[in-house]
Parts: structure tokens; sequence; C-alpha cells
């Protein structure tokens, strides 16, 4: 579960809360000095975009509850495949197919599609899905709102030739990311 930083800063704008309340709200590292300033750096962080520290899923039902919504307006259910046997080209033009749909529909084009990669990027959507129903959001609700493929590493491998000569051969991976919010 990670944070949708602009539905984040719009309930804060909204509410009138500032990133000081916020970052009081948030559970206390045990054994840490400069908890105000790191709480306020992380919520911050998570305004901005930026995911680092990764916001753990008790630091984001503290923000829902002082910002009066549920976790599930601010969270994010991400999964990610990686080290996919598929070309990013190949596994993007699929990632692109189902991103803003509905899970519904983004399964039923999934399960129709003729391409290889259709069955890797179903299962990072199966596992952001489980996520997301752990955290008791509603199934009927979720929409794709990230599918990307980012480029992995480049597994080299040699196939032997005539008069003692190598031919390399490159398998190609990706890493696919599905992220699905709740949308009323």
């Amino acid at each position: 579960m990670r944070i949708h930083s602009k539905n984040l800063k719009t309930l804060a704008e909204q509410a009138g809360i500032s990133v000081v309340q916020l970052a009081e709200s948030l559970p206390a590292d045990s054994g840490r000095r400069k908890q105000k300033e790191l709480a306020q750096a992380k919520v911050r962080n998570w305004m901005a975009g930026r995911d680092h520290p990764r916001a753990k899923a008790k630091d984001i039902e503290a923000m829902a509850g002082v910002l009066g919504c549920s976790p599930s307006q601010i969270a994010r259910y991400t999964s990610v495949f990686r080290f996919s046997r598929s070309s990013p080209r190949k596994a993007g033009l699929v990632a692109e197919l189902i991103r803003g749909r509905s899970v519904a529909e983004a399964q039923a084009l999934l399960a129709f599609s003729p391409k290889r990669a259709s069955v890797m990027v179903g299962k990072a959507l199966e596992a952001a899905l489980a996520e997301a129903q752990s955290y008791d959001a509603s199934p009927d609700h979720l929409v794709v709102a990230e599918s990307r493929v980012d480029k992995g590493v480049i597994i080299k491998r040699f196939q032997p030739k005539d008069r003692g000569r190598a031919h390399r051969i490159e398998k190609i991976t990706s890493h696919i990311t599905i992220g699905l919010e709740e949308r009323a």
C-alpha cells in the first residue's frame, strides 16, 4: 500500500490540516530523538509524491483518521512483478490496454488477450487486488490507476557457433507495476 499524494494533498487542504498536524498523528518510532522533524519530513515527502520512507498501513490509517476519511481514499494498492521474462515494449502494450479501466474489465481483457505478457500483467493485477481486499477495499470500486512497465536486467547467454565462435544471446526482462485506487 502506497500513498496517493494528490488525494492526500487535496484532502488536507479541504480539511485545513497542516503538515505538522499530520506528522503529530503518526505513531511514534521507539528510540528516535528528532521524532517531530522526521515525521514532518515523512509527510512532506509523501505529499510531494516521493515514497521514501515507505508508508506503513498504520501510518496511512492514522492520517486518514485525522483527515476524517477512509484509508482507501489516500492509498494506492500496488503490486510489482519483477524480472518478468518479457521485453518492456511487448509488456507495455498490454499494460496500456488496462490502464484507467475497472478491475473486472481489466481482468476480462487480460483473460482474452492473445499476448504472452497478459499472463504476467494478470498476475500483478491479482496481487494488487489481493492487497486491496486485505485492507477491506471494495473490488467493485477499484480502478487500475497505474500500470507501467520498466526495463529490467538483461540476462546474457552465449550460443556456440562454428570455428570456435560464440554468438551472444540477450534475454530481456522487465518490471511490471500495477496500482489500484478506489473510486466512488
